[in-house]
Formats: C-alpha cells, sequence, structure tokens
C-alpha cells in the first residue's frame, strides 16, 4: 500500500515540475523568437509577419526534440526509485 501511495504522490509532484519545465522552456523559447524578429525588424512589433514567424517558429520547436527530452522529468526519478528499490532489498 505504501508502494502505491508513493507512485501516485511521486507522480503528482513529477507532473507539476513537468508542467513547470514544460512551461518555462515553451516561454523562454518564444522570447529567444520575439528578440530575434526585434533585431532583424526593430519597430514593426505588431505586423501579421510577426505573429507567423514566431507561430512557425514553435511549430518547429514542438516538432524538435527538445521538448520530448522534458519528459525525462518522470523517466529518471522512476528509474532511481526503481533502482534504488532492488538494491535495498536484493543487496
Amino acid at each position: 500500500m505504501a508502494f502505491v501511495r508513493l507512485f501516485v504522490f511521486g507522480f503528482l509532484a513529477l507532473s507539476v515540475i513537468y508542467l513547470a519545465v514544460a512551461l518555462y522552456a515553451r516561454s523562454i523559447r518564444r522570447e529567444k523568437l520575439e528578440n530575434q524578429w526585434a533585431e532583424d525588424h526593430p519597430g514593426d512589433d505588431a505586423s501579421p509577419e510577426r505573429r507567423a514567424f514566431i507561430e512557425a517558429g514553435m511549430a518547429d520547436y514542438h516538432a524538435s526534440i527538445r521538448p520530448k527530452l522534458i519528459a525525462l522529468v518522470y523517466v529518471i526519478p522512476m528509474i532511481a526509485l526503481f533502482a534504488i528499490m532492488i538494491a535495498i532489498n536484493v543487496l
């Protein structure tokens, strides 16, 4: 029963961490795209081209491996937890 409780609360905690890291990474990428547009097109902040540039950059970001690597927030702690449990119980 304790293992189930650990799994549920651990999953909830890791979900909060995952959401925070994913939102942070997304906002950083969006800010970099906005800064890149501002450097290339000074004074042109509200154009539809800017919006299209940022949306295309975000689509490229979502298709890349970086957002998928954030899922390691779930994988690495679970592997570590199972390795510790095996080490304690077997060794």
